[in-house]
């Protein structure tokens, strides 16, 4: 009696949960429709001005021109490649730099003051000198996608891996256990979900240096086609790049948090 008591209040919960995200996904879904159909009308009938803020339908067509012409394709292929590529290299350099000043107290006492201030420091800044040091090209703007994300995801992963639980490390210490067992053992497996949470950050945060590399160092991508837009005055591709740029990070940031529900269910 009890177990059957106890599976239709999980059942009722389940039910709850999956109405309360049904909920939430067509409050969203609402929320944009309403946005595209005022933004449609505030054009058509002149209370914005649709050259300077477009319009949806506008967009569509610019979209579908772009598509036809398959240079689109081209421009979200190299952005997506070199995103991607920054957040993979920024999620490796941080998690291997948090752990060397995890391992060396002295370290991180000499490094931390030079993190806090790379990381403060306006990442725009670096890209011309970026240019002058490695060229216009690829690696340059993967570089800056880096620059933009890895030194606050060293610092959050190191002050997480000093927050683990102490009497944990101290079971590991009274087992016998090495510094490498402390680590492997308790404090990677505590940290994984502060690890996946700084992934979410640091794939838009990459994919924002891409763009103010694609501006000032590319001849390919959706940073190079927002700048030869607002040149030409081609606001319609412009805005078109925008919201594309919207898409893939949200997509992206989508498949982490995927990647993150599938971790604490297997927990």
């Amino acid at each position: 009696m009890s177990n059957e008591k106890t599976s239709e209040t999980q059942l009722e919960y389940m039910q709850k949960h999956r109405r309360h995200h049904r909920l939430i996904r067509r409050a969203r879904l609402a929320l944009l429709l309403c946005f595209l159909i005022l933004w449609e009308f505030c054009a058509d009938y002149g209370i914005i001005d649709s050259f300077f803020f477009s319009s949806p339908s506008r967009v569509a067509d610019c979209f579908v021109s772009m598509v036809r012409d398959r240079s689109l394709f081209l421009h979200i292929g190299v952005t997506l490649t070199e995103t991607v590529v920054s957040f993979l290299l920024v999620t490796l350099l941080s998690l291997l730099a948090a752990t060397l000043l995890w391992y060396s107290k002295k370290l991180s006492e000499i490094l931390e003051p030079y993190l806090v201030v790379l990381n403060s420091l306006p990442k725009s800044a670096l890209a011309p000198l970026l240019i002058v040091w490695l060229g216009t090209g690829i690696p340059t703007i993967i570089v800056a996608g880096i620059s933009v994300a890895v030194f606050g995801a060293v610092i959050s992963l190191y002050t997480g891996f000093l927050q683990v639980d102490a009497e944990k490390l101290l079971l590991i210490d009274t087992l016998g256990g090495r510094k490498r067992d402390r680590f492997f053992k308790v404090v990677l497996p505590a940290c994984v979900p502060i690890l996946l949470s700084n992934m979410k950050v640091n794939v838009g945060l990459a994919l924002v240096g891409v763009i103010i590399g694609e501006f000032l160092a590319a001849r390919r991508g959706l940073g190079y086609l927002i700048i030869y837009g607002s040149q030409v005055f081609q606001l319609n591709m412009l805005i078109t790049s925008i919201l594309i740029l919207c898409a893939i990070a949200m997509i992206l940031y989508q498949i982490i948090q995927g990647i993150e529900h599938w971790y604490r269910k297997k927990r």
